[in-house]
This record gives structure tokens, sequence and C-alpha cells, in this order.
């Protein structure tokens, strides 16, 4: 039951809250993947990686299109680098360069809320234990690091890949919001979810007992869905 004041009306719990530090970039290291600041990167190699006519679909949710160039590639990055709040990562699998992208974003430092958003990750990427601790990572960092409260994702309502990653992750589902957003000259409806810093320690477990090596065979499929360890019981 919520705590009421002086005027008989319920009210939010207290709070002993001082503001989070804005995210900055940082090298996070896991067993499978390193994430690290965007400007660790050579536009030539996410090119390379993310950028090819094959790759088409995987910028169908972006903002932008595909760059066409290697030059166009090095203008999105200083792009990604020079906005004033926005933190851009690349995830690099072990032994290889980087293979993906994911920004920190919509930093509301005073409130304890972030985003994890522009994801895109290489077709050699998805679907790897790499990419799924490179979500981890991120998450730990803006809770245990950083003292977040509340983490978000958005995506496009029709993005069912990003939906369902979202749920996978332990993402919780919040609603959506009609007509959010106009890009590429069409309409987007944006589905919310979030992790909340009360729920992090139950997903934590989750995503650590599924990275743990004894989840996996010896041909690398694993043994237990992260799916199944991030369905909150209640």
């Amino acid at each position: 039951m919520s705590p009421v004041n002086e005027h008989g009306q319920p009210v939010g719990e207290p709070l002993d809250w001082e503001a989070a530090p804005r995210p900055v970039p940082v090298v996070l290291t896991g067993r499978y993947v390193t994430v690290s600041g965007l400007e660790h990167a050579h536009g030539a190699d996410l090119y390379a990686a993310i950028c090819s006519e094959a790759d088409d679909a995987l910028w169908t949710y972006r903002p932008a299109e595909r760059p066409q160039t290697p030059a166009a590639m090095d203008a999105f990055v200083e792009g990604q680098l020079a906005h004033p709040t926005d933190v851009t990562f690349t995830i690099s699998p072990r032994g290889r360069g980087p293979e993906g992208i994911a920004t920190l974003m919509r930093v509301d430092a005073p409130n304890g809320v972030v985003e994890v958003g522009g994801i895109l990750l290489a077709r050699t990427l998805q679907r790897t234990p790499a990419s799924t601790e490179a979500m981890y990572l991120l998450a730990h960092h803006v809770f245990d690091a950083l003292g977040y409260r509340r983490y978000e994702w958005k995506c496009d309502s029709l993005n069912e890949p990003s939906r369902v990653a979202a749920a996978r992750l332990g993402f919780t589902y919040e609603g959506g919001f009609r007509n959010a957003v106009v890009y590429k000259g069409r309409n987007r409806d944006t589905d919310w979810f979030s992790i909340t810093d009360a729920e992090w320690p139950r997903v934590r477990g989750a995503h650590e007992q599924w990275l743990d090596p004894a989840n996996f065979d010896a041909s690398g499929r694993q043994l237990t869905s992260l799916s199944d360890l991030t369905r909150n019981p209640g």
C-alpha cells in the first residue's frame, strides 16, 4: 500500500536518491565479447561487418539508410560520436573486430533512466552468446556501476525480432505509443519495455546462469533457454 500524505492522498515511496552519473565510453570485457566506446572503432571495419548490399534488411527499422560507402560509414560514426549525451558502443566477439553497435541514449540522469537502442548486429553476431553477453554487460554497467533505476528498450511495434529479443533478455512490456514517430516517410508505433533496479538482480542472475559455459553442450547448443530463465514467475 502506498504511503499517504498529510492531505490523505496516496503518494510514491520516499527515496534516498541522488542523480546518477551520465554514461561515458568504457570498455566492458566478458567471456565471449568486448563492448567498447565507438571512438576505438574504425568505420571501415564496421562498414565491412554491417553495410554490404546483403545487409539492407539490418537497417529497415533504423532512422537512417545503410551507408553506401566506407566514407558514408565514417560520417555515420562521426555523427554518433558528436551526440552530446548518447554513448555508442561497438560489439566485438572475442578474437574478432567490431560486428555490431548499441547506444545508451535518451539519458535522464536526474531520474536514473536510460535507454539501450540503436542496436545493429551483423548476421555473424546474431543469435550468439556474444550478442547476449553484450546486452548483459551494458545492463550490468547501467545498474551496478552507474546506479540507474530504469533501463528502457523501445522498438517499432512491427519489428517482431526486436520485441522477441526484449522479452528474452528480461525486459517487461509496458505498452504501445501510437503514431509516435515519422521516419523514412512512414509511421511508427513504438512499443516500450523496461527493467527496473528492483527486477535487475533476478534478470542478472538469469543472464549469468545462461552465459555459464556449463549451460552449453559440446556442440555449443544451449541446455536451458534464456527465455525460460528470465520469465518472471509472478
